[in-house]
């Protein structure tokens, strides 16, 4: 199999027609729904496959509730329920470079254990944050509920 880069391209074809094998673009709303479709196979799939989503999507499926109904400005009530979401995202980051690498090999590299470490402390670096914004925001209203009711 060769690979060519686009200066070192047949000058023969037109430069609007699509390239031999190349898939047509969906344009608009079509476009959006197809990507939709995508992100939910994406999310369905690390679902299946990774314990720690399932785990890290179960806290969220707490939270952000929580973060709905608390007492708190509509800026914290954001930061509180991205805090959560960013987990997640960073979760499904994680998540295709893993797989990215497993199928680029299953053999043990430095630089394939490198990109899965970086990963992971990505997600680490995630919670953090999640529990800091969590902690800061949610902390003196739980020692205040707390110290009324105990």
């Amino acid at each position: 199999m060769t690979f060519m880069n686009r200066s070192s391209s047949s000058t023969s074809r037109s430069s609007s027609a699509p390239a031999e094998g190349a898939r047509h673009k969906r344009n608009g709303i079509l476009r959006g729904a197809f990507a939709l479709r995508h992100s939910w196979a994406g999310i369905v799939a690390t679902w299946r496959e990774e314990s720690a989503f399932r785990q890290e999507a179960c806290v969220a499926v707490v939270l952000l509730p929580i973060a709905a109904f608390v007492s708190v400005s509509a800026a914290e009530r954001v930061l509180l329920a991205g805090s959560v979401l960013l987990v997640l995202l960073v979760e499904l980051i994680n998540s295709s470079i893993e797989a990215a690498i497993d199928r680029i090999s299953l053999e043990r590299h430095e630089l394939s254990g490198r990109a899965k470490d970086c990963g992971s402390a990505a997600v680490t670096i995630a919670i953090v944050i999640a529990a800091m914004t969590w902690g800061v925001i949610c902390g003196p209203l739980a020692w205040h509920w707390l110290r009324l009711h105990l």
